[in-house]
């Protein structure tokens, strides 16, 4: 049997704050048309930190309220497509940087913005042998963003959130896979997708067709919900709260109306942070404990959907 509790939870803003009207002033745009097709009116960005910095930020947070050390870690997942670099990955950075013991497991997961899902799913199976684990969800899109680009570039902000996971109670997951082959959603390497190239060339910007976006997000997750549910024999009224990955209102405003619940029963804080790709649930997990919203004992499903195309769903009890 999986289980799985979080011991301790916490997120890390980015330094500096983008309102709409700031994003009216460099592309054609403004704040109603963003707020009405999004429900975004702020994201923050970087300025100096780096992924794993923003990471650590978060990390020790969790650490303090799972009342914890960084020497009781004992392996460390950070989800990630905006590494600090190809190699070494993230998470070995984020070892360092938090002065962890040595002889421990880190690696990153790449699995876009169903990061966070796929970490709490991945550590669940790992607690056997690794009994305190930390899952880490960091993003600095703004480095992938073309600014130019309305479409893009009023979605996504920059920001971390940390769990502190240990074994606890049952938990059920379901995921899904579905290689991507028409650019629906992707950042292209450049560089290392033409290996006899001379030339060093940038990363190439995210690149997203909306539509079909949209059309898979709301597909996905209703059907993540539903499954995870399924297999616990359990209806959406069992559930105390749904944490979902916070791309855009209009998603979440869907799926809520396909599940005939109520748009209340879902988190929302994506008018603050915009999409933070993996680390948006886990910063909407913090931020609902800070809030009050989310108290121990609550059953809750937290569900994404992100490139690949991936999605997932957890049921568990906070």
């Amino acid at each position: 049997m999986t289980t799985l509790k979080c011991a301790g939870i916490g997120y890390a803003k980015a330094q500096r704050e983008v309102k709409n009207t700031d994003l009216a002033k460099i592309v054609d745009t403004s704040d109603a048309w963003i707020q009405s097709r999004t429900g975004i009116c702020s994201r923050y960005i970087t300025e100096t930190e780096n992924t794993s910095d923003l990471a650590v930020r978060a990390s020790l947070k969790a650490l303090e309220d799972a009342k914890k050390s960084s020497e009781d870690i004992d392996a460390i997942l950070c989800c990630t497509v905006t590494a600090d670099c190809t190699t070494p990955s993230t998470a070995s950075l984020i070892q360092g940087k938090l002065g962890c013991k040595k002889d421990i497991l880190a690696f990153d997961i790449n699995a876009a913005c169903s990061g966070f899902i796929y970490g709490l799913i991945t550590a669940s199976h790992l607690l056997e042998n690794y009994p305190c684990i930390l899952v880490v969800a960091s993003e600095t899109l703004s480095k992938l963003i073309d600014w130019s680009d309305r479409n893009t570039c009023v979605l996504f902000g920059d920001g971390a959130g940390a769990a502190i996971v240990e074994k606890g109670q049952p938990i059920s997951f379901y995921t899904m896979g579905q290689s991507d082959q028409k650019g629906v959603l992707w950042a292209p390497s450049r560089s290392l997708r033409q290996p006899l190239r001379q030339a060093v060339q940038e990363v190439g910007f995210l690149q997203m067709q909306g539509r079909e976006v949209f059309r898979f997000a709301v597909r996905a997750m209703q059907e993540a919900i539903e499954n995870v549910l399924e297999q616990e024999h359990k209806s959406l009224d069992d559930v105390d709260l749904i944490i979902p990955h916070q791309a855009n209102l209009r998603i979440i405003q869907h799926v809520a109306k396909q599940l005939h619940q109520p748009l209340s029963k879902f988190y929302l804080n994506l008018e603050q942070f915009g999409n933070t790709s993996a680390a948006s649930i886990a910063i909407a997990l913090a931020c609902a404990k800070a809030e009050g919203v989310l108290k121990r004992g609550m059953r809750i499903v937290c569900v994404g959907f992100g490139a690949g195309l991936t999605s997932g769903a957890i049921y568990m009890e906070w």
